[in-house]
């Protein structure tokens, strides 16, 4: 009976995870409607979709039966995300004015897909149980899980530079540490350790945002403020220009907090 409910609880959390790792992987939309508008990409990188795509692949193989069994809501969410990703570099490839950029796309694209190939091969041929394959995914799945939870770092480092809170989405911050949250909570019933600790820290990352969030937010007001008055010398200029640099730099790196995420 106790393990009945277990699993039930277990798969409502899954279930939970899914939405809300769903609606991180839909985040970016804005970003490529307003690109199908403009027809151009203008200064936005595909590297963060690129990334999303090979952190979902690897996590669709962890799902499989004969890898993982069990693991049918990683799978789904995963897979939706692969499918998602798709859509978004196809838009980014068709609306890049530069071959040089589309070239990019391609060798990273097949990059992953001989990578992803080389790992399905040998733990196929090489591993003949789902313990052996379950720890040699897992093991890929947490490195570059933890890649994508650390991403955000730079965007943080910016906040604590320039004391503003304007370039990290608070909401998006809130969605990444609750998915980050609920999925740690998954991997405790029972415990997966591949899915807990990748997640885990995700979590100390996410709230890490938050408190930044928290301390910057007031600061972040005046700033704005400030910037919305006529200027009345250079210095204001030089301050604002400050700020639009450093935004410029690392603007999209804040996407990757979708993307950051990302479910497992």
């Amino acid at each position: 009976m106790v393990s009945a409910q277990l699993t039930l609880v277990r798969r409502i959390v899954g279930i939970l995870g899914n939405v809300i790792a769903l609606c991180l992987f839909l985040s970016p939309t804005p970003t490529f409607v307003r690109i199908v508008k403009k027809k151009s990409v203008e200064e936005y990188s595909p590297m963060p979709y690129l990334a999303t795509l090979i952190n979902c692949s690897v996590w669709v193989l962890y799902g499989l039966p004969v890898v993982h069994p069990e693991s049918t809501l990683v799978l789904t969410i995963n897979g939706t995300g692969i499918l998602i990703e798709i859509v978004f570099l196809t838009i980014y490839f068709v609306y890049c004015g530069r071959k040089k950029q589309r070239l990019v796309i391609a060798v990273v694209l097949a990059a992953e897909i001989v990578f992803m190939a080389i790992l399905a091969a040998m733990i196929f041929t090489l591993q003949h149980n789902t313990d052996q394959r379950t720890m040699s995914v897992g093991i890929v799945c947490c490195v570059f899980n933890v890649m994508m939870y650390a991403a955000p770092l730079s965007v943080m480092k910016m906040v604590i530079r320039t004391k503003s809170v304007e370039f990290m989405p608070f909401w998006l911050s809130v969605a990444g540490f609750l998915n980050a949250g609920v999925w740690t909570i998954y991997a405790l019933m029972p415990l997966d350790p591949y899915i807990a600790i990748p997640n885990g820290i995700g979590c100390v990352f996410g709230l890490a945002q938050l408190i930044l969030y928290g301390i910057y937010y007031k600061n972040t007001k005046k700033i704005l403020a400030l910037f919305q008055k006529p200027p009345n010398s250079l210095a204001t200029d030089h301050i604002r220009n400050g700020q639009n640099n450093l935004a410029t730099d690392h603007i999209h790196s804040g996407e990757i907090n979708l993307a950051i995420v990302l479910a497992r």
